[in-house]
């Protein structure tokens, strides 16, 4: 074991911890489980920095990725948490932890029983607020929603009706239709065919539809914000006649 301190101490980030990701390696190298790796950082007063996952630390993200949602779903438990080997194992199945830890953050998926040792379980909040924001035309018609942006952005993602209409987990006349249905009370031009050999068909989003999806999901955002704003401030407010 004290090869493994003295091996650990080596490579302390410039924050004098240990980071996430050189845990793991620390592990392979020694033919250790990531657990007992864990186990001796603490023993010895060694702290995890920058987790893989995103949870802490100060690792990059990027654009959460609606085909890891979809990778991720059928691990989430009923409060939309994932356990820590379950997330790298998606990982390793092409997404890489970078994609993996940017759709945690981006769809609010929390991680539970850290590898390591560094949580056992992220409790959250006893209570939480939901909000779901939609826009209807004036017969009262959905226009768009969660369901439609998630359409939009996964033909963003693929290019192509077909393989998102597969990742949403419906038919492709549905999706076709689900599409119509918005060009048609949006009154405007949302995709263009691309015909052509292999890569360069399919199906691409014009410069409107990336603005209402931008536009959707800010929406979304600023009307969340102001959601839990107001929720702690109704039912988490201090007690005026506490001294």
């Amino acid at each position: 074991m004290c090869e493994i301190v003295a091996y650990m101490k080596e490579l302390l980030n410039s924050n004098e911890k240990l980071d996430c990701g050189t845990a793991f390696k620390i592990a392979k190298k020694f033919n250790k489980e990531v657990e007992e790796i864990g186990k001796i950082a603490n023993e010895n007063g060694i702290r995890i920095d920058n987790c893989e996952l995103g949870q802490f630390g100060h690792l990059d993200f990027e654009k959460g990725k609606i085909q890891t949602l979809k990778a991720l779903e059928p691990f989430l438990d009923e409060r939309k948490r994932i356990f820590c080997k379950d997330a790298r194992e998606i990982a390793k199945q092409g997404f890489g932890l970078k994609n993996v830890r940017s759709s945690l953050k981006a769809y609010k998926i929390d991680v539970k029983y850290c590898k390591l040792g560094c949580f056992k379980e992220k409790r959250g909040k006893k209570f939480v607020v939901k909000t779901k924001t939609w826009i209807e035309n004036a017969e009262g018609d959905l226009l768009f929603g969660k369901g439609k942006t998630e359409l939009l952005e996964l033909i963003a993602q693929t290019g192509s009706l077909l393989h998102a209409s597969k990742l949403m987990g419906i038919n492709y006349k549905k999706a076709w239709t689900h599409l119509q249905t918005l060009q048609l009370n949006s009154q405007e031009t949302l995709v263009s065919s691309r015909q052509g050999r292999s890569s360069k068909s399919g199906t691409k989003l014009t410069p409107r539809a990336l603005e209402l999806m931008q536009n959707y999901t800010t929406l979304q955002k600023d009307i969340e914000e102001y959601a839990n704003k107001r929720f702690k401030e109704l039912f988490f407010k201090e007690n005026d006649n506490k001294k």
